[in-house]
């Protein structure tokens, strides 16, 4: 087979389904055994599995929009164009990681996004995919996931108008 894959390659081998962010994606692996609530910080509202992870393919017409967990989440590239992953502090402070296979261009295999900060992403190149995974510890649950809408995030992030543009709906 061609070492050229499309994103419609990965989508149907790994029979990844639509993301409520943006995307594709398909759970990989979620851990069988969970972590008491009350041995979690406060944050969480119930037991979590002690680690979640999945695939996920974005589009070049694709975003990931700007969203928060409760817990860390490790990024891994796999394959495709560069991935910039924004994530914005509460003070509004601004990071984008690389995420890709080109560490001449400031690309890293691995990132992580700490618990509470905001991030979305989209793909560095048009016309290009970005096939990378998350890993979620403790492990993903809707409940603890956050989205707000364009004007709530540019109230919150005005210096950041263009970024919050890009990463919401």
């Amino acid at each position: 087979m061609s070492s050229t894959k499309t994103a419609k390659f990965w989508i149907e081998n790994y029979q990844m389904n639509i993301h409520p962010e943006g995307g594709y994606f398909v759970e990989t692996y979620r851990a069988s055994e969970s972590i008491a609530q009350a041995a979690l910080p406060p944050r969480f509202k119930g037991e979590r599995v002690f680690s979640t992870s999945i695939y996920f393919l974005l589009e070049s017409h694709h975003i990931s929009a700007l969203h928060r967990i409760a817990s860390d989440e490790i990024w891994h590239f796999y394959a495709g164009s560069a991935l910039n992953i924004y994530v914005l502090d509460d003070d509004g402070t601004l990071e984008i990681i690389r995420l890709g296979n080109n560490p001449y261009c400031g690309e890293v295999f691995q990132a992580v996004v700490s618990a509470g900060k905001w991030f979305g992403s989209k793909p560095v190149e048009e016309n290009a995919y970005s096939l990378v995974g998350c890993t979620v510890a403790p492990g993903f649950d809707f409940n603890d996931f956050e989205m707000k809408d364009r004007k709530a995030l540019l109230q919150m992030f005005p210096q950041h108008e263009d970024i919050v543009t890009m990463l919401t709906y």
